[in-house]
């Protein structure tokens, strides 16, 4: 399978320039496009196909007066934004079909040069290199020195690099993982274990071991809200602003960043101890609408649940979601009756079957265990296997500032 690995960039004052121009110009040919195929869908007219796309908004724009500044940039990058412009759409048009899986998605819209995230991509015709020194040689920007936090497994496919809201810069490089290197990394085990997701505690097992949850949103709250008072009093346009909102950014990011670290470690403990793994199927958006809702998203099970299905698919665990109406809380685990439903301030309780006197969370993790109906053969693999879709997000991440990942 394909992943990414993510590495801090520093670039200078020149290479800085030269980035924000290709950023600029892969921006303009994607707005460009996006235009090209509204004004046809106006007109009704045919899409323009993506060979008339490059040589009218490429190869001639380059020799007008008000587009030749697209020569100063890699032609691979304006090439790799048409073709971010055609997955757009295919993905639009699949979704509005019904055979793209997932919320619905809208039409391609236009980038903005105040847009939060801003990237551009280099396959491997591009011509881009790692240097002996260790820096990272793009195509008319030069030499960026990277800060290496591991050995690339193999030679990336492609470099994408990416300045975020906090102004930093990342290569994010594709990688395809070696199949038997990994089974040596994560060899078969014959545990299971099912996986009970809650705000007291993050994650409370089926074994019994509760992990708290750290909370990073609201230990960072008041130096957050300290940030936005100092950027709210800030005149709109000033270069005072500007800073004030780099510095709420960077505050967000940092949070962002230890949220990711601690479900990279967990998630990878966790794949590495059991060879078979059950969750609740959550409906982490329904539950964003509630009073919780800031919890919900401090906690970020949506992110730690990816992680464990792609994790689980790049070392041949099972991975299972069962569904989120099963009474697990409700359940007696031992024998098996169910005791109605109970409010959240019941943290224990005793089966009226049986007698058993349950803890609320590691009951319910015991019967997300069993519903996924877990079991290991003699040599250790499940003898229920899902099928897990490959991981769209970066394995490394983009948010650490020391380039650093736990995967």
């Amino acid at each position: 399978m394909q992943l990414r690995y993510a590495f801090r960039l520093h670039p200078n004052t020149v290479q800085q320039a030269a980035l924000a121009r290709a950023f600029g110009c892969a921006r303009v040919v994607f707005n460009d496009a996006v235009r090209a195929r509204e004004d046809a869908r106006t007109a009704g007219r045919p899409f323009p196909t993506a060979a008339e796309l490059s040589r009218k908004l490429i190869t001639e724009a380059k020799q007008t007066a008000g587009r030749s500044w697209l020569g100063e940039v890699s032609a691979v990058v304006l090439q790799q934004s048409l073709r971010d412009v055609e997955a757009a759409y295919r993905n639009f048009f699949a979704s509005l079909k019904g055979t793209r899986k997932g919320p619905k998605l809208g039409a391609p819209r236009f980038k903005s040069r105040r847009d939060a995230r801003q990237s551009i991509r280099f396959t491997a015709n591009a011509r881009w290199k790692i240097t002996d020194g260790g820096r990272l040689d793009l195509p008319k920007i030069g030499a960026v020195a990277v800060k290496w936090s591991r050995a690339l497994p193999a030679t990336p496919s492609s470099v994408t690099v990416v300045k975020d809201a906090a102004g930093r810069y990342f290569a994010s490089f594709v990688i395809d993982t070696d199949s038997a290197a990994d089974a040596v990394r994560m060899p078969e085990t014959e545990n299971t274990v099912g996986i009970d997701l809650g705000l007291t505690h993050f994650a409370v097992l089926s074994d019994g071991t509760k992990i708290d949850s750290p909370r990073f949103l609201r230990r960072a709250e008041k130096k957050l809200k300290k940030a936005q008072r100092e950027l709210s009093r800030k005149q709109k346009g000033s270069k005072n602003r500007a800073k004030a909102r780099e510095k709420v950014a960077r505050a967000h990011a940092k949070v962002a960043d230890a949220r990711r670290e601690f479900h990279h470690q967990l998630s990878t403990r966790l794949i590495r101890e059991n060879q078979g793994i059950a969750v609740e199927n959550l409906s982490v958006a329904g539950l964003a609408r509630t009073r919780l809702a800031k919890s919900v998203h401090d906690a970020g099970w949506a992110q730690f649940l990816s992680m464990l299905e792609y994790k689980a698919q790049r070392y041949g665990r099972t991975f299972i979601r069962i569904g989120r109406f099963e009474p697990t809380s409700q359940t007696c685990s031992t024998c098996g009756a169910v005791d109605g439903p109970k409010p959240l301030n019941v943290r224990e309780w005793t089966c009226t079957a049986c007698g058993t006197v349950h803890d609320r969370d590691t009951n319910a993790a015991l019967n997300i265990k069993q519903a996924a109906g877990l079991a290991v053969s003699a040599c250790g693999a499940p003898v229920r296997p899902g099928t897990i879709p490959a991981q769209r997000e970066e394995t490394g991440s983009h948010g650490f500032s020391t380039g650093r990942r736990a995967a």
